[in-house]
């Protein structure tokens, strides 16, 4: 692996990974919440764990913030901020609330009422100027937007709605601001879903203006669809703007990071890599987390997602660029393929815990972590105040 030494360094180097604050406190599913008794209730407690994944690990250097659970009306921005100094970790995405509330039963932007539709812009105009305040650049905007039954909603109406909102929210965003808009295709709505694929979202942020992209979240995907090439025609159209990196093993099931399929991580990470090969550029790509750890502890879990998401980055920064495509342009389609595999077999942890241990980190963060005793202290404050939390989308 020394040939290859200096492409990793400069890989690792570069790569970081945004930790959101809702995977720190109690979550569930639709049946119900499982509570943990280290799970953060506080918006201190969330910057305090998350600031733990960035010690152990040195690459997690912002918190997205949800703004109902983490930033509700009247929240000092002089607080979040002295938080945030106190703990190392910077405010990240901005995520609005616009499926939670019962005014958002028929939609948000896409709702019939035109006062829900004028409540739920507010609310974003309101995010996006929250975000400037915590000198946050992105607003990410996932909508619950949709239908259950034939005949209930208009779909172009709505249609039109959305680009009319999404446009009035792009008006309003600060220089150096970026709007990203997810898509999914089900769930909650099960007939038609308002920003249901990558082709709808890629529409509604070229219609809403220059600072507007795409969002891809992994989990939201009907089963077997080539993430990649979605990844592939965002980045030739310069419209991705970044992940929500999850995994799943027959919907949105918002697990962990390559616990069912890192060739697929991995595949997406080496179609962003060969595309910056291919343009002798850096890719503008956010790179968040966004997970439901139920069953697992939180920070643990955290921490595992993270150096999981270092090695299949460090994995795809081994790809041979010059040997794909000389392979692909003589059709020589194993030869091709194998350039994939011989990178993804790599075992790349020697040079992680070279690279670690180069800069201070513990080569195995997960191990030091759980040796520091912080979860058996947060154990003993937090005993008997779980929160209720919700889980987010």
């Amino acid at each position: 692996m020394t040939e290859y030494s200096d492409a990793l360094e400069l890989a690792m180097n570069q790569f970081a990974i945004e930790v959101p604050s809702w995977g720190f406190a109690n979550t569930g599913t639709r049946f119900g919440k499982y509570l943990q008794t280290t799970a953060a209730t506080t918006l201190e407690e969330k910057f305090a764990d998350a600031s733990q994944v960035h010690i152990f690990t040195g690459k997690c250097p912002t918190m997205a913030l949800h703004v109902e659970w983490d930033l509700p009306q009247g929240t000092s921005i002089s607080s979040v901020l002295e938080l945030s100094a106190k703990y190392d970790v910077g405010p990240g995405s901005i995520n609005p609330n616009l499926f939670q509330r019962q005014a958002y039963k028929h939609g948000s932007l896409c709702n019939e009422r035109p006062e829900i539709r004028a409540e739920a812009l507010e609310h974003i105009l309101y995010s996006i100027d929250l975000a400037a305040a915590l000198a946050s650049r992105d607003i990410s905007l996932w909508f619950a937007d949709g239908s259950n039954y034939p005949g209930m909603s208009n779909i172009r109406k709505r249609k039109q709605w959305m680009e009319e909102g999404l446009r009035q929210a792009h008006e309003h965003l600060h220089p150096g601001q970026r709007m990203l808009v997810e898509y999914k295709p089900f769930e909650p709505a099960f007939y038609h879903t308002d920003i249901a694929d990558w082709g709808m979202s890629l529409l509604h942020a070229r219609h809403a203006g220059p600072q507007a992209k795409v969002l891809v979240d992994v989990g939201h995907h009907y089963l077997s669809q080539n993430i990649e090439q979605i990844v592939a025609w965002l980045l030739s159209e310069n419209m991705l703007g970044g992940f929500h990196f999850n995994d799943r093993r027959y919907a949105d099931d918002d697990l962990t990071l390559g616990s069912i399929d890192p060739y697929q991580v991995f595949r997406i990470f080496a179609e962003i890599a060969h595309f910056e090969w291919e343009t002798n550029t850096r890719a503008d790509i956010a790179y968040m987390i966004d997970q439901s750890h139920n069953v697992k502890n939180k920070i643990e879990a955290m921490i595992q997602t993270v150096t999981t998401a270092q090695e299949l980055y460090a994995k795809a920064a081994l790809l041979n660029h010059e040997a794909l495509e000389y392979h692909r342009e003589h059709q020589e389609i194993i030869d091709a393929e194998n350039v994939y595999k011989d990178a993804f077999a790599t075992d790349v942890r020697p040079f992680l815990k070279d690279w670690r241990r180069a800069r201070g980190l513990p080569e195995d963060p997960l191990k030091a972590f759980r040796a520091s005793g912080y979860l058996q202290e947060v154990a003993r404050q937090r005993q008997g105040r779980q929160g209720e939390t919700a889980a987010y989308a």
